[in-house]
């Protein structure tokens, strides 16, 4: 066999990762407030980017063609950034630089905010007669009491630290405890109950007891087994039950804990107008952005720089035009994507979650026109205010199940008619996960005995044995 080296052409498509289309893939995924935040980290990377004034005037200026730089070398810059800034209607750019008055502060600027667990707990203390010692003890103590409500370090502990006696830590911690919100400062949730049932005053030895020994029974609904081992009726051990689930197991929850708080900017609006849905994308959050006229007019004069400072600004208008268009290309995939939404899943926007039709990728990817991985992308983090709420744009998407009929429905829709047989359901008698199944049946949705326990405990809802009352 002849050996040998040799010279081919061929012809080949490859898709190359450039820094653009990175910047264009992490731009469409990003959230509303993602987004807003991801523009001013640019801000202040790019001096070429500023914010724009959508009420300035737009003066574009005319520039020149290209033209080599006076040391001959070519500018290295690939968009033709003359012809760009001469389309006036290029994404809204402004080109004039305008001073913005900064608005005067007033009472609305300023959000009130509602105590913490501490705080609260705090103002109690600085009320109640005590020792100095005693608040310095207290102090620490309420210190290490998480957010709901529990002390998350022992009394041994907390003594060695503050090189007290444990009788005195005890003290502290006893003061602590009547405050309110009762139950507040217990080490388990046994102690928890216990302070609850001794602060509203119950008068029920079989909630004591509940209390004091049965909790894992309880959890377990082994209600029958604690009525024998007391020697009450079931009744009895029913109603002690009830008064049980009126104390509050994490008493410090009702409190604000500002890390905690999270609000949801929605990035679609639907709104429905004489019988017909407008969709709008919600970018008021996100900043304009616009190209900086000072920098504009050094690529415009030949000699108004070398070259260096000239490739510099080349190369910053570069990105601040790819950021442009990154967040403009983001706008128009949403709102197809949303329109596209809209459009399959008009009854459940018409009538309910009853009404949500089985959607995958693949189907939206093929009527809009774009890569599964770009309707997935454009879909994640990202939520859709609709006439029926406020919902993640991922739960337009959901399986389904073949009905007697051949067509399918969602899961949404199952779990929705799930939850309306249980909530109708016999207390006395509960239904198990078998029957559950057969009324499905009865309605034309062929479901078996574990699909419905699947999504009985998707939708937290317990076992028959503890849904039973006496």
């Amino acid at each position: 066999m002849r050996m040998g080296y040799d010279l081919n052409i061929a012809q080949t498509q490859k898709l190359i990762l450039t820094p653009e289309l990175r910047q264009a893939i992490t731009v469409l995924q990003f959230s509303s407030l993602e987004l807003a935040s991801y523009i001013e980290q640019q801000l202040q990377e790019n001096p070429l980017l500023e914010l724009s004034d959508d009420n300035g005037e737009q003066n574009l200026e005319l520039l020149d063609k290209d033209k080599e730089d006076e040391t001959g070398d070519k500018r290295e810059y690939d968009l033709d950034w003359e012809l760009y800034f001469q389309d006036s209607s290029d994404l809204g750019l402004r080109c004039q630089e305008r001073k913005r008055e900064q608005p005067e502060y007033s009472y609305e600027n300023f959000l009130s905010r509602a105590l913490t667990l501490a705080e609260h707990m705090l103002f109690q203390l600085y009320l109640s007669p005590c020792t100095n010692m005693e608040r310095l003890i207290a102090e620490y103590l309420i210190g290490n009491i998480d957010e709901k409500g529990y002390l998350r370090m022992s009394l041994e502990e907390a003594a060695d630290r503050l090189e007290v006696s444990q009788i005195e830590a005890a003290r502290a911690l006893l003061l602590i405890q009547g405050f309110d919100p009762p139950g507040v400062g217990a080490r388990d949730l046994q102690e928890c109950l216990m302070i609850q049932y001794r602060a509203l005053g119950i008068d029920n030895e079989n909630v004591k007891a509940l209390i004091e020994n049965y909790l894992e029974l309880l959890a377990r609904g082994k209600i029958t087994r604690i009525a024998h081992e007391l020697g009450v009726t079931v009744q009895k051990v029913q109603e002690a039950v009830d008064i049980l689930k009126t104390l509050d197991p994490k008493p410090g929850r009702n409190f604000s804990d500002p890390g905690n708080n999270r609000f949801i900017i929605p990035d679609i609006v639907v709104e429905k107008v004489e019988g017909e849905y407008i969709i709008l994308v919600n970018d008021v959050i996100a900043p304009r952005i616009t190209i900086n006229s000072t920098y504009r007019s050094v690529l415009a004069k030949e000699k108004s720089c070398d070259s260096q400072t000239r490739r510099f600004v080349e190369g910053k208008l570069n990105a601040a035009v790819w950021l442009i268009r990154s967040i403009e290309r983001r706008r128009l995939t949403l709102y197809k994507v949303a329109n596209c939404l809209v459009d399959m899943q008009r009854g459940f926007l018409d009538y309910g979650i009853k009404y949500l039709k089985p959607l995958s990728l693949k189907n939206v990817a093929e009527k809009v026109g774009l890569h599964e991985s770009t309707i997935s992308r454009a879909t994640s983090n990202k939520y859709i205010q609709t006439p029926q709420g406020v919902f993640e744009m991922k739960q337009f998407f959901c399986t389904g199940l073949h009905n007697v009929t051949g067509s399918t429905i969602s899961s949404c829709c199952i779990k929705k008619m799930l939850q309306e047989i249980i909530d109708g359901e016999d207390c006395r008698v509960p239904l198990n996960d078998q029957k559950i199944s057969d009324l499905l049946k009865q309605k034309g949705i062929k479901i078996s005995r574990r699909t419905v326990a699947k999504y009985r405990s998707e939708l937290n809802i317990p076992a028959i044995g503890k849904r039973i009352r006496y």
